[in-house]
């Protein structure tokens, strides 16, 4: 017997990921029975010449206590996010939600204890991972065994600040999270993936203000170290990318093997070849570029299926918590540079 259409509600319109998160639950055979936000966000404008026939709701409690909406998916202020996730789970709804899922590490276990006694899924749509393609495929050659054993993983994340495009929360700490828990998030759940690692810890953090004086508490700048058992990950993160970068962000992952290594340019190769998803993989026997834009993005499928069947494909609950952990403890543990310095 077919399975019926999964039904969603799209929760806060705060960031431009939502039009990609509502447009991949549709392409995985969900549909869409309304949005709410509050005001008038950058993204709405957008969103609605792509999904014009998606309905706008008064309130988000008309959506999180329909009993015909299976999921949520929420791209409100990173601040609000949590009890909104949580009062969705509470009415009986798997979450989706843009990263980062919560601020705060008690924001954390509390989604996390209303995640395990209701049985509901607490996703967090960490897309350099689950949306880039070089990302898949790397990960795939990782599991042949391409380059032995991963014993280090850089990640790079450079990213245009787009200022015109940002409210004003994006610029305090408190509400935004603050970047490591922010772009950090994405590639510590690259580190877990590449390394194969359950866990790890935060072993030194570092943010700054070096560039924005107007903007006292942004952090434009982080550095981060991550060791597992015998493997360790560096992380260097900024909002100083230049506006002549045809992309927003630039990231960029060197990931080191025992019998070789690869490195990812997920958006731009600067100086070779055009296009994204660029993958080199060099080893033994082979030294090659790896065109990946052929590469199936599969985190949405495997998500409404979870939703359906209560499975862990998309992701386990085990990861997407630890990766925040990991973030959340970085940014509260980061010693302050710069700007950030002066003001602390």
């Amino acid at each position: 017997m077919p399975h019926r259409p999964l039904t969603f509600a799209a929760l806060g319109l705060d960031t431009m990921h939502a039009p990609g998160m509502t447009a991949g639950m549709i392409g995985a055979g969900a549909v869409p029975k309304g949005f709410w936000t509050e005001g008038e966000p950058v993204p709405l404008e957008a969103y609605r010449k792509r999904f014009p026939d998606v309905p706008r709701m008064d309130d988000a409690r008309m959506l999180i206590e329909d009993p015909d909406i299976d999921l949520v998916l929420i791209s409100f202020i990173p601040d609000r996010r949590a009890d909104l996730a949580i009062a969705a789970m509470e009415a009986g709804k798997d979450v989706m939600v843009d990263k980062p899922g919560c601020v705060t590490l008690e924001e954390l276990e509390r989604i996390r204890a209303v995640s395990e006694r209701t049985g509901r899924i607490w996703s967090v749509n960490y897309g350099e991972h689950f949306e880039q393609p070089s990302v898949l495929r790397a990960a795939e050659l990782i599991a042949e065994g391409a380059i032995g054993k991963v014993i280090q993983t850089i990640g790079l994340g450079p990213h245009r600040l787009n200022r015109p495009l940002r409210l004003p929360w994006f610029f305090e700490r408190a509400r935004h999270g603050g970047i490591l828990a922010d772009i950090g998030s994405h590639h510590i759940s690259q580190f877990l993936l590449f390394t194969g690692l359950k866990t790890a810890e935060v072993t030194t953090a570092s943010v700054a203000n070096y560039a924005h004086p107007g903007e006292p508490e942004l952090e434009d700048f982080a550095e981060m170290l991550l060791q597992g058992e015998g493997a360790s990950g560096y992380i260097r993160l900024d909002w100083l990318g230049p506006d002549s970068l045809p992309h927003p962000g630039d990231g960029r992952v060197t990931i080191l093997g025992t019998e070789g290594y690869i490195e990812l340019r997920k958006y731009i190769d600067l100086v070779n070849r055009p296009g994204a998803h660029h993958l080199y993989l060099a080893n033994g026997s082979r030294c090659e570029h790896i065109d990946c834009s052929d590469v199936p993005i599969t985190y949405f499928n495997q998500f409404a299926d979870d939703v359906r069947e209560r499975g862990e494909t998309a992701m386990t609950r085990d990861h997407c918590f630890e990766v925040m952990r990991l973030a959340l403890t970085a940014e509260a543990m980061a010693a302050r540079f710069g700007r950030l310095a002066a003001a602390s």
